[in-house]
């Protein structure tokens, strides 16, 4: 046996004995109060650790703060709500879109809360609004390395943290304002509180579990449970005590869980719907319509009354629909593969391998019960997401993004520690293999980065999947640029996607990551996110002039939103992102502000979003966000425009009838107020002056 071959066997030995002491030591010998220790995590760990693990977080902060401005407000229509929550408590509380309080966004408030309080301190400005998501992500790459290094070493986390730093989407989502960056946040808590309760064998630990899923639930209402099963199962299956007290741990975790969610959720339900706003998304002013309905089972059928749009033919592995074909290859394909799949069928195949590897070993196994968390979420929400007929958007795939990280850390480590093996070194080669592969065939589907990216992906991760499967061999001074090559054919292509995502402008609705022009819904013809749409503060307009309903420009003067929106044809101008109002049109809706309860009145939540950032003053989104929800009635309305509680309405906008069954009292408020007001131009946009009655209104309220 030559020297190389020995020195690999024995730091081979050196390795399966810190792993056997991570994973049979206590949870209280590590995490016992102080920092430290807490980071460092064991005394054998290398030094450089410490110090690599502060660098990748570090990294990530700078990653994801730079040009982090240049998105403006990104999503207005929570922008707003968080101005709303900023300036009033019940808007606070609620969610409100308007600090009126006419109207909820159509998500628990929970992320709204994160935002609104950042805008109390710093004030209304994007940093403000978009600093808590970089936050929120540089947490959870520091929770993914930290429990990955737990039972799998400092390299496995590190590895991982850097995955999930360097997913395009995760880099999209953790740079903006949609709830989905507390939601993968709170996820990922989870799944740190089950680690730990696996280890402990606690019922305290497991009821934390069931907190952070329960304010994740107030995130993104049922999205969050479809990590539940998984971290039942490893707990009850691998914890450390007995069955009696696992059963317990995870009745525990439900009432917790209940308890974190269920406290908002009775208190919206006890107050009368007239001292609140109402429920948007809601076809019912209920909060439970909202969640088991639009929001819930409506997401897997397609069955959402009120959504834009219908779903795909719910089922089929070939159905398609306006939110794209579902199936067991969606993940791949080629509207959502670019922005999660990058290494996910390296993370499938390192997930089936370590699986097998730890199946003889003993029930409290700590890595197993790893694969079992990790793998379970990544394997549940995956075919969720694969298969769901209603609404879909490729930025809900952050939700993958630490499963998969953690998993191709995790299985890549294991296969390490067997290299001399065969299982090992071909399951390092075929995992490099599918890497450099699939990232060679999701770099032919864009032009942005030439042939060289690709063509050098492809190459140099051949050549380390070569080289992997003859490590006895090799002289161990070539084996560190044999694993650099194995990780840069892997991340490479990754990179490229975030480095352009961090250097671009994300606004509107439906943000996608990667090289401008990405955006889209998936479907053909569907309305387009990503880049194209929205204005940032300052009046920088987007790309492209809306159509109002009817064919006019009627969205504020301004200029702005996706072009792609206009592929719906007219009525769809504001629905996607909101516009930057003129000059005039400011000054005409802040004079006399206080004198109203609404300065204006607008079609869909995007529409008065912009009117609202803008003036700083609250305006009612008629139909909510897609202009479909029975809020307000038209009696309501009229009753509020009779008591001057209204100045304008914002001429055109989308509206409800014929949106998948929701309701058509938009259409009828903009029928009335063309009726019986007068019609102004401020600064080119169309108004009516709702302080202005036409002679035809003497009989309006009667209407």
């Amino acid at each position: 046996m030559d020297s190389a071959t020995a020195h690999l066997r024995t730091s081979d030995e050196v390795v399966r004995r810190e792993t056997s002491t991570n994973v049979g030591r206590s949870g209280a010998a590590v995490g016992d109060g102080r920092f430290a220790r807490w980071w460092s995590g064991h005394p054998d760990d290398p030094s450089w650790a410490r110090p690599s693990a502060f660098g990748l977080l570090v990294a990530t902060a700078v990653l994801y703060f730079y040009n982090l401005t240049a998105s403006g407000w990104a999503n207005s229509f929570y922008s707003a709500a968080a101005q709303a929550g900023s300036v009033n408590w019940e808007a606070f509380f609620f969610g409100s879109s308007d600090a009126a309080n006419s109207i909820t966004v159509d998500k628990p408030p929970a992320a709204l809360w994160v935002m609104a309080l950042s805008v109390r301190v710093f004030g209304l400005n994007s940093f403000a609004i978009l600093m808590p998501e970089v936050l929120m992500g540089v947490a959870t790459v520091g929770l993914v390395y930290s429990m990955v290094r737990r039972h799998f070493g400092a390299g496995a986390g590190l590895l991982s943290g850097a995955v999930l730093a360097l997913t395009p989407v995760a880099a999209l989502m953790f740079r903006f304002n949609n709830p989905d960056a507390l939601l993968v946040l709170l996820m990922t808590l989870g799944a740190w509180g089950t680690m730990r309760a696996i280890e402990k064998g606690s019922i305290k630990w497991m009821a934390l579990v069931g907190v952070f899923l329960g304010f994740g639930f107030l995130t993104k209402t049922l999205q969050v449970f479809l990590v539940i099963p998984f971290f039942g199962i490893a707990y009850l299956v691998t914890a450390r005590t007995n069955l009696k007290r696992r059963v317990l741990g995870l009745l525990a975790g439900l009432g917790a869980m209940i308890a974190a969610a269920g406290w908002w959720v009775l208190i919206v339900q006890l107050v009368p719907a007239d001292s609140r706003p109402y429920i948007g998304g809601s076809q019912t002013n209920s909060f439970w319509n909202l969640t088991f309905g639009y929001n819930g089972f409506g997401r897997l059928s397609g069955n959402e009354t009120g959504s834009v749009g219908g779903g795909g033919a719910g089922g089929g592995t070939t159905a398609g629909g306006m939110w794209g074909v579902t199936g067991i290859t969606r993940m791949f394909g080629s509207e959502v593969g670019s922005q999660i799949s990058w290494l996910l069928p390296s993370a499938l195949i390192l997930l089936s391998v370590g699986i097998v590897l730890r199946g003889r070993q003993p029930r409290t196994d700590g890595r197993r019960a790893a694969y079992l968390v990790w793998g379970g979420w990544l394997l549940v929400t995956g075919l969720t997401f694969s298969f769901m007929a209603g609404i879909f958007h490729q930025y809900y795939t952050v939700a993958l993004a630490p499963a998969i990280a953690a998993v191709v850390g995790m299985g890549a480590k294991e296969a390490w520690d067997r290299r001399h093996h065969a299982i090992g070194s071909i399951t390092l080669a075929v995992a490099t293999a599918a890497a450099a592969t699939w990232s060679f065939i999701l770099l032919t589907r864009v032009t942005a980065y030439g042939d060289w990216l690709r063509t050098s992906i492809l190459a140099v991760g051949m050549a380390a999947a070569f080289l992997l499967l003859a490590l006895n061999w090799l002289h161990r001074k070539a084996i560190p640029l044999v694993l650099a090559g194995a990780i840069a054919a892997g991340l490479a292509g990754p990179a490229a996607y975030t480095w352009s995502t961090v250097n671009s402008a994300n606004t509107g609705s439906i943000p996608t990551a990667g090289p401008g022009g990405m955006g889209g819904f998936g479907g053909g013809g569907a309305p387009g996110g990503g880049r194209m749409g929205g204005v940032r503060p300052g009046g920088t307009t987007g790309q492209g002039t809306i159509p109002a309903q009817g064919g006019t420009t009627g969205q504020a003067g301004a200029t702005g939103n996706a072009a792609a929106t206009q592929r719906q044809g007219g009525g769809l101008g504001g629905l996607l992102g909101a516009t930057t109002p003129s000059t005039a049109v400011v000054s005409a809706l802040q004079s006399g502000a206080a004198t109203y309860t609404w300065v204006a009145a607008a079609i869909g939540s995007n529409n008065a979003a912009g009117l609202q950032l803008a003036t700083g003053q609250p305006v009612m989104p008629i139909g909510g966000f897609n202009g479909s929800d029975p809020s307000p009635t038209l009696a309501q309305f009229q009753s509020y425009v009779q008591s001057g509680k209204i100045h304008y309405f914002l001429a055109g906008g989308v509206g409800g009838g014929g949106q998948s069954g929701g309701s058509n009292v938009a259409q009828q408020i903009t029928t009335w107020v063309e009726a019986h007001y007068k019609k102004v131009t401020i600064g080119g946009s169309t108004f009516y002056d709702l302080t202005q009655p036409t002679s035809s209104a003497s009989s309006s309220s009667s209407n």
